[in-house]
């Protein structure tokens, strides 16, 4: 069961898609994070998610949210995917252990051996403000984001 609006979050550290490690509590007291968890890599319907991310970046930078995509997949298979697609924010492998993220999230699928579609709108203080999940092969609006984003601003003051 993913976790609930107004729970803490739960910190993490993973490689980005250059190798670098990201920590999730880095951002706590700087600034809001949207966490947005995705299946695969190159997939037609997570490509055109993040496709639309790419498109509407500064719907995140005028809420001054960082982006954080994550999948299960190796940081060079991020890489590739990030190069190929021009994605101009942070990609983070959940590769190994295999998901741990995920799970902790609650957003695993166990027999598919990848995240469900999960973002959460994390506030300055590290608490999940806001959340959606999408049914499996269905895409997220960036209306969702939107919405989301809104519900984050009061609380990030």
């Amino acid at each position: 069961m993913a976790l609930e609006n107004d729970t803490q979050a739960p910190d993490f550290e993973l490689a980005n898609q250059f190798g670098e490690h990201v920590r999730l509590s880095d951002f706590r007291g700087k600034k809001p994070v949207a966490l947005v968890f995705f299946p695969l890599a190159f997939s037609s319907t997570c490509t055109g998610e993040l496709c639309e991310l790419r498109d509407n970046l500064s719907l995140f930078a005028g809420s001054d949210a960082e982006l954080l995509a994550i999948s299960v997949d190796s940081k060079a298979t991020l890489r590739a995917f990030a190069d190929k697609e021009g994605y101009d924010f942070t990609l983070l492998a959940d590769f190994w252990p295999h998901g741990a993220v995920a799970k902790e999230y609650g957003v695993f699928l166990e027999h598919k051996g990848f995240a469900n579609r999960a973002s959460f709108l994390i506030d300055v203080h590290g608490i999940i403000r806001a959340s959606f999940i999408t049914a499996p092969g269905e895409a997220r609006s960036i209306e969702a984001y939107r919405a989301a984003l809104a519900e984050l601003a009061p609380a990030t003051v």
